[in-house]
């Protein structure tokens, strides 16, 4: 029985550690060299592969990226939206959702895209791509693609995977490059995220990728009864947060008589406040008791070589620009 028992115990042993391997490097940890998952990486091969400089229905982009990622329509449809909406690398036609609401996008026979400029630019260069077979041997995809720009930290990233997880904060665009300049003066580089979002942030207890942070709602007094909300953090959205004041307001921690959302291109959130509560006091209230102000712990873990490991900004950036240099000899 004990040597059955072993033989089973080893078994087990195995095959999680080859699950454990393949979701880190498969599916759910970024790669370092040029910031993508593999089905974020096999959607913009496949719209390479496409590319006739119009747009295609998303519905024929999934079926095709389909042929090099395993998992299942839906899957490569929730990714190639995420990454549209990041607004780098797809060109976008049609309702994608809103970011700033949580408004879902439309069905994918519906909506349409193509690589963007930046993209054809910066993300392509077969004779620095190194390919390997997809899953069933009758295609070949790019092992990593050979990224010009920082893209990890410019679009930021989560995902969770067995026995860990990654969450990398997206970065200003403007300032990554500024930042890749310096490290090739040999100059020492800071760096802190930059959100589509907008909002304020607090970095004192940051460290450099890791840590923690928090994020803060921008607010001002449209008049002493009125608050309004222009901005919000990056992990909300608008129905997140009214459901938090809302909730708030039923606790008796503040007195509003409504809150309505008028979000369209930009965040529009109105509060209208009780009889004898003023928006000064209440503005306070609101980032102490809603979403209004939210922590948010970054945690910068990426596949390198293979091999899961977690590092800082700067550590990543000075890597991608020695890549870049490298491939730029090459």
């Amino acid at each position: 029985m004990d040597s059955q028992y072993g033989k089973l115990r080893k078994l087990f042993d195995f095959n999680f550690l080859e699950y454990t391997s393949y979701v880190i490097k498969e599916r759910a940890i970024p790669d370092i060299n040029d910031g993508l998952k593999p089905v974020q990486r096999r959607i913009l091969q496949t719209l390479f592969l496409m590319d006739d400089g119009r747009f295609h229905k998303v519905a024929n982009v999934v079926g095709a990226t389909m042929k090099l990622h395993p998992h299942g329509d839906q899957s490569i449809f929730a990714a190639l939206v995420n990454l549209a909406n990041k607004g780098y690398l797809i060109d976008r036609q049609g309702n994608y959702g809103n970011i700033f609401t949580g408004d879902q996008a439309s069905a994918p026979r519906y909506i349409e895209c193509r690589l963007s400029p930046l993209a054809r630019e910066v993300m392509f260069n077969k004779s620095l791509t190194e390919f390997t077979d997809s899953y069933d041997g009758r295609m070949q995809e790019p092992v990593t693609l050979p990224c010009k720009i920082p893209m990890l930290l410019l679009q930021g990233v989560e995902g969770i995977a067995v026995g860990m997880a990654t969450k990398v904060m997206p970065h200003n665009f403007c300032e990554l490059l500024e930042a890749q300049k310096l490290i090739l003066q040999g100059e020492d580089v800071t760096l802190y995220p930059d959100f589509l979002k907008g909002g304020m942030l607090d970095v004192s207890q940051y460290e450099h990728g890791n840590g923690k942070i928090r994020c803060r709602a921008r607010m001002e007094e449209a008049n002493e009864k009125t608050i309004l909300i222009k901005e919000i953090p990056y992990t909300t959205t608008t129905q997140s947060l009214i459901d938090s004041v809302e909730k708030a307001s039923k606790a008796g921690k503040i007195k509003i008589i409504s809150i309505n959302d008028y979000t369209a291109e930009e965040v529009e959130i109105e509060i209208k406040l009780a009889r004898g509560t003023y928006a000064k006091d209440t503005i306070r209230a609101l980032y102490a008791f809603t979403d209004c102000e939210v922590p948010i712990s970054p945690n910068l873990t990426i596949v390198q070589n293979g091999v899961p490991r977690t590092c800082t900004v700067e550590e990543v950036l000075r890597h991608n620009t020695d890549k870049l240099l490298a491939d730029l000899e090459k």
